[in-house]
């Protein structure tokens, strides 16, 4: 199986449809976890849901079974991330680039989400992973701890400030934003009929290009992302002009990306990022590329990633980019792992 480069362990928002994906992992991650009484079930299911709690995001319980899961695929490389808005300390890099004006519908979202989502402490973060990595190697899977950071035009110097507090194995770069308004939140999806779709997706490969020549970045995350809700432009030409311009800028900063499952199996679009054809222009252009499966939760880590190996393979690619501290190394995609290649 390939490696996986890019998973969390959660993100919130912290509501009901976030305790059911946490309590649906909890049944069918954890071992004996008996479904043959109503009551008994409930009582355990509580009890782990408590345990989950207590002991919060960076919880070597719940870790476990993302060990667990990593161990039943057979990957032998691993990168764990958490978002940049997840920390406390950085809050004021959000309010200078997010609308939060609650005189507005838009802002009234955004700020009640940052305040939900914004809970951790960088250092906890980093603290946690590290210590983790020693049990992790003694299952034969290396764990590599990374960063997912939002990038903004304008807002590099400080970005580089929170990128250089702490000694990452990759710094992964992202857009999710245009305008200052979050495009992926489903609150705020019809928002997409405000916009001349041309004109939004202009706005958003500019800043994928500008994130690229920042120099900030070991890789860049789910480059056509702005499909999230399947809002697309029947526009091959203009499509296709992006797609190579981007490759382009990819290729001449030496700067690599991934496949990225996370829409395919979580939101409206059904496709990996990026696209079939957006993937074929950076083939041609030799841009290195790593998988991942964008997973929040223990059973989703892996997923697809297999299956974008063979996609890569398919199109000739047999090697696949990982990352120690933060530099890039090439592995062989053989048979069901991985091996290094000796360059």
């Amino acid at each position: 199986m390939p490696v996986d480069f890019h998973f969390h362990l959660e993100e919130g928002p912290y509501n009901a449809k976030w305790l059911e994906k946490t309590m649906h992992s909890l049944v069918i991650m954890t071992d004996n976890f008996q479904l043959d009484s109503k009551k008994v079930s409930m009582e355990r299911g509580i009890q782990l849901l408590q345990l989950r709690m207590t002991e919060g995001a960076y919880s070597e319980f719940w870790f476990d079974l993302y060990l667990k899961r990593a161990k039943q695929l057979g990957l032998k490389q691993v990168g764990v991330v958490d978002h940049l808005y997840r920390f406390k300390e950085t809050r004021n890099y959000f309010l200078e680039h997010l609308d939060v004006n609650e005189s507005s519908e838009l802002g009234q979202v955004q700020k009640n989400w940052l305040d939900q989502v914004m809970t951790e402490n960088m250092e906890a973060f980093v603290a946690f992973v590290e210590s983790q990595k020693k049990k992790w190697k003694q299952h034969g899977i290396e764990l590599k701890l990374g960063i997912e950071c939002d990038y903004f035009e304008g807002g590099e110097q400080e970005l580089q400030s929170w990128i250089s507090k702490n000694d990452w194995d990759f710094v992964i770069g992202s857009i999710h934003y245009v305008d200052g308004w979050g495009f992926d939140n489903p609150k705020l999806q019809r928002r997409f009929e405000l916009y001349d779709l041309k004109e939004l997706y202009t706005r958003f490969f500019q800043s994928v290009i500008a994130m690229i020549k920042s120099n900030l970045f070991d890789f860049v995350a789910h480059l056509d992302n702005l499909k999230v809700f399947n809002y697309q432009i029947d526009d091959e030409e203009f499509m296709h002009e992006w797609y190579l311009k981007i490759a382009n800028a990819l290729k001449e900063h030496n700067l690599a990306t991934e496949i990225n499952a996370g829409l395919k199996y979580r939101y409206p679009v059904k496709e990996e990022c990026p696209s079939p054809t957006f993937l074929h222009y950076l083939v041609d252009s030799n841009v290195p590329i790593t998988l991942s499966s964008d997973a929040h939760f223990p059973q989703d880590l892996g997923m697809y990633v297999n299956e974008s190996a063979e996609q890569l393979k398919q199109l000739g690619v047999h090697r696949v980019a990982t990352f120690t501290k933060r530099q890039r190394t090439m592995f062989v995609i053989k048979e069901s792992l991985c091996e290094k290649l000796d360059l």
